[in-house]
C-alpha cells in the first residue's frame, strides 16, 4: 500500500497491515511537512504585515509617532503590487503599547483606512469612509478595551479585531503641493497624549533597499513566531495553532527548531510558496476571466474585508490576494460607478503563456477608458510581486502620462526588453530571464466597466 503513496510515505515499509515501527518517523515527517504547507498559506497576510513593519522600524527608523511616505519609484520597489502613480502614506502600530489611538484626517481627496494584521479592514476613511472626504478624528480601540469616559462626539470610534494595526492612505489629488499639504496635516497619537501630542513625522525610505514581500525559508517562520507573541488569533484558527505548536511555534516560548524541524520548515515554506504561486497566478476560483475571450481576471477574489464566504472562510482567496498584494479595502473592489477602484490582473498572454521578460508585447487600450479619475497599467516582477526594478526605473503607463494616442483615441502600450520603434513614451521595459504580470487599475470605475461593454485587449506577443 505505501508504494502507491506520494512523497515520504512511498518509502514506508509495512508490517502486515500496519506501518513498520522503524518507519513511523517517516510518517510524522510527512505529517509535519503537510502542517507546514497549510500553515504557510494560512499565515501569509500576517507574515506580510509583520515583515513590512520590521522594514519601517528597523530599516527606515520610524517610530509609533511617525508615518512613512512612499513617493519615488525607488521608495516603492519593496512594496508588493504598489501602484506607481499615487503616493502611499502609512505605518504600523501596536495598540497594547499606544493604548487607544487617535487619527486625525484632514478634509480632502484621500482614500485609506485601518486594518488588522490579518489584513481585514477595520474601517475605511476618506472618500469611501464615513467622513466622505470631509476628514475628522478617529479613535482606534484594541479588542476588549472600552472607549474612554467622556469621549466627545468629535470622535468616530473604530473597534480593532487585533492588537496590531496598519493605518494608511493615499492622496488622490494630482497636484503635488496640495497632496503634500494633505499628508502633513494628518496627526496620529495616543489618546492619552491628546493634550500635548508629539508631532507626527513624515519618514521617507530615502532610496534605501528594503523588502516587504514575505521572507523565504526559516525566516518566514521566525517572523510568524515573533508576531504571534503579541497578536490576537481568532477562535476559528485554533486548529492552525495546533499545527504551529507541532512546528515549534508557541506563545511565550522561544522558537528553537532542531535540525529535523528546520529541514521540514524550510521545505514546507518552499512547497507552500509553490502552492501560493499556483493559487495566485493560475486562479481556479469560480468567477473566471472578466471577459470570456480575454486573459484579464479580477485580481481580488476576496468577497469582503471579513474574509468570510457563504458557509466557509476564504482561506484560499485570502492566500491568493495576500501573496500577490498587501492590504484590502472595500473601496478596492468598488461596485459603485465613479467611486473607489477596480483591479484586473493578467498573468499570461492571450494564448495562456506566462509573460516573458525577454519577449515584446503590446496591449491595446481602447478609447474612453471607463475611469472617472485615471487608469494605469503596471508591470510587476513575478518573483517579488513588486514593481519591476528595470534600468528605466518606470513600471507603469497610464492616463496621467503623456502617451502617444491613436487617431481614434485608443492607446497601444508596449512591454519588452528594448525600446520599440514607436518610441519610449508608451513603453515599460521588462527584464530577460524574469517573468512578470500586470494590473490594470480603474480609479473611479464607470458603468461601461461594470456592465463590461468596454473591453480591454489582451497582452499580445509582437
Amino acid at each position: 500500500m505505501a508504494a502507491d503513496l506520494p512523497g515520504r510515505l512511498a518509502d514506508v515499509r509495512m508490517d502486515g497491515e500496519l506501518p513498520a515501527r522503524t518507519d513511523i518517523p517517516l510518517i510524522f515527517d510527512e505529517l509535519d511537512h503537510q502542517f507546514a504547507c497549510q500553515a504557510y498559506l494560512w499565515a501569509l497576510p500576517l507574515v506580510s504585515y509583520a515583515q513590512w513593519k520590521t522594514q519601517h522600524y528597523d530599516v527606515f527608523g520610524a517610530t509609533s509617532s511617525d508615518l512613512v511616505r512612499y513617493l519615488s519609484y525607488r521608495d516603492r520597489l519593496g512594496l508588493i503590487t504598489a501602484n506607481a502613480t499615487t503616493p502611499y502614506i502609512l505605518n504600523f502600530f501596536d495598540l497594547s503599547q499606544t493604548g487607544p489611538l487617535v487619527i486625525e484626517l484632514p478634509p480632502g481627496p484621500t482614500a485609506g483606512g485601518v486594518s488588522d494584521f490579518w489584513q481585514r479592514e477595520i474601517g475605511a476613511m476618506g472618500e469611501m469612509g464615513p467622513d466622505r472626504g470631509e476628514g475628522g478624528k478617529y479613535l482606534v480601540l484594541a479588542p476588549g478595551v472600552d472607549a474612554p469616559d467622556g469621549l466627545g462626539e468629535d470622535y468616530r470610534a473604530l473597534r480593532s479585531s487585533g492588537v496590531n494595526i496598519m493605518f494608511g492612505f493615499r492622496t488622490l489629488d494630482p497636484d503635488p503641493e496640495r497632496s503634500d499639504a494633505l499628508v502633513r496635516a494628518v496627526r496620529i497619537y495616543p489618546y492619552a497624549d491628546r493634550a500635548h501630542p508629539a508631532p507626527t513625522r513624515i519618514v521617507s525610505p530615502e532610496g534605501r533597499p528594503w523588502s516587504g514581500d514575505q521572507p523565504r525559508g526559516i525566516e518566514y517562520w521566525r517572523r510568524l513566531h515573533d508576531i504571534y507573541q503579541s497578536e490576537v488569533v481568532d477562535e476559528r484558527d485554533r486548529f492552525h495553532l495546533a499545527m504551529l505548536r507541532q512546528l515549534g511555534i508557541e506563545k511565550g516560548k522561544p522558537f528553537a527548531p532542531d535540525e529535523r524541524l528546520t529541514r521540514i520548515l524550510e521545505q514546507g515554506a518552499a512547497a507552500g510558496e509553490l502552492m501560493a504561486q499556483a493559487n495566485t497566478f493560475a486562479k481556479r476560483f469560480p468567477q473566471g476571466t472578466y471577459w470570456p475571450d480575454r486573459a484579464w481576471e479580477l485580481a481580488i477574489v476576496l468577497d469582503n474585508s471579513a474574509q468570510r464566504g457563504d458557509g466557509y472562510d476564504e482561506l484560499l482567496e485570502r492566500a491568493s490576494w495576500f501573496y500577490e498584494a498587501v492590504s484590502f479595502s472595500e473601496a478596492m473592489k468598488s461596485t459603485t460607478p465613479g467611486v473607489g477602484q477596480a483591479y484586473l490582473g493578467s498573468y499570461t498572454d492571450g494564448a495562456g503563456e506566462w509573460l516573458d521578460g525577454g519577449r515584446d508585447y503590446t496591449l491595446h487600450v481602447p478609447a474612453d477608458v471607463p475611469a472617472r479619475l485615471f487608469w494605469s497599467a503596471t508591470v510587476y516582477d513575478a518573483t517579488t510581486r513588486c514593481l519591476i526594478d528595470n534600468p528605466q526605473q518606470r513600471g507603469d503607463r497610464g492616463s496621467r502620462d503623456e502617451l502617444v494616442r491613436n487617431a481614434d483615441g485608443s492607446v497601444d502600450l508596449h512591454f519588452g526588453p528594448a525600446e520599440p520603434a514607436e518610441g519610449e513614451r508608451n513603453w515599460v521595459q521588462t527584464i530577460p530571464g524574469k517573468h512578470w504580470f500586470s494590473y490594470f487599475r480603474f480609479y473611479g470605475p464607470l458603468e461601461p466597466y461594470f456592465d463590461r461593454s468596454w473591453k480591454l485587449g489582451d497582452i499580445t506577443p509582437r
